[in-house]
């Protein structure tokens, strides 16, 4: 306590002018209207300031709740596309009658594994079986083609991703349409590149050219898979074999869409007729 009392008497002067500095400044934003506003203004700066750094730090610890609500309604506006329905047309003589149905639907998932740098790569999601998910699903990002579901628990499910050397996906060019058969390879190294198989020769190829699902498989059509990168790479006398720039960065994949096909089943049923009859 001594010591406290020595130090104010020692920094008296200090304190006495803080004192009347403090006052003096009070008076004068009380007395006077133009230095009260602009003092107000400078603290509504100041205060609005630090809220905007509060408001950041909260936007930042919410993100991950943030994201989720953005893959929810991502997945509902998928499913109102165009390319997520078909046309349920039917026509009797002079009477027509046009329905779109949804063909489609998506369901959210949030990527909790993930692997690029193997020979077979995998994802493991956070959605399984109690939220309708069925092996050979196919799974999307908002980027493009991630897989296909492989196995699937009550709450998870793993994924057969693209970058695997057993995956298939029926893939075509954006100008001419034609369609063959997208492959990571067996001797593929690189998660950024696929080759497009089975394009006849004949087919003119540009770089840079979009290629999209084709719809002949598990995804809807016209979703984006990658650009082609190198043409005219000759599989055998009718065929080339196109290097693909994948669109999705594998490495960042953090939600992905699963995707539901409502006539899958009527779809295979009827393909396996055909089967048993040849």
């Amino acid at each position: 306590m001594r010591n406290l009392w020595i130090f104010i008497n020692r920094y008296s002067t200090f304190f006495l002018f803080i004192l009347f500095f403090a006052l003096s400044f009070i008076l004068t934003i009380r007395n006077n209207s133009f230095q009260r506003a602009s003092a107000i203004n400078s603290s509504n700066e100041v205060v609005g300031r630090a809220y905007e750094k509060v408001d950041y730090f909260k936007a930042y610890i919410d993100l991950n709740e943030t994201n989720l609500t953005l893959a929810h309604e991502n997945a509902a506006l998928r499913a109102l596309l165009k390319s997520s329905n078909y046309d349920n047309e039917m026509i009797s003589r002079t009477i027509r009658d046009t329905l779109l149905e949804p063909q489609y639907s998506y369901t959210e998932a949030r990527v909790i594994n993930n692997s690029i740098n193997q020979k077979n790569n995998y994802l493991t999601v956070n959605r399984g079986s109690r939220h309708g998910i069925k092996k050979g699903m196919g799974v999307i990002s908002s980027n493009g083609v991630v897989g296909i579901v492989l196995n699937v628990s009550p709450n998870f499910s793993t994924v057969q991703s693209l970058l695997h050397s057993d995956t298939r996906v029926s893939a075509s060019l954006s100008k001419s349409e034609a369609f063959g058969s997208l492959v990571w390879g067996q001797n593929a190294v690189d998660p950024q590149y696929a080759v497009l198989r089975d394009i006849p020769n004949h087919v003119e190829v540009e770089k840079g050219e979009r290629v999209v699902t084709s719809g002949y498989s598990l995804f809807p059509p016209g979703i984006i898979i990658g650009q082609v990168e190198e043409t005219g790479i000759t599989s055998g006398s009718s065929f080339l074999d196109i290097k693909i720039k994948l669109n999705n960065d594998f490495s960042t994949l953090r939600y992905v869409y699963i995707v539901t096909d409502k006539l899958a089943t009527e779809k295979e049923q009827l393909e396996e007729q055909n089967t048993d009859n040849g």
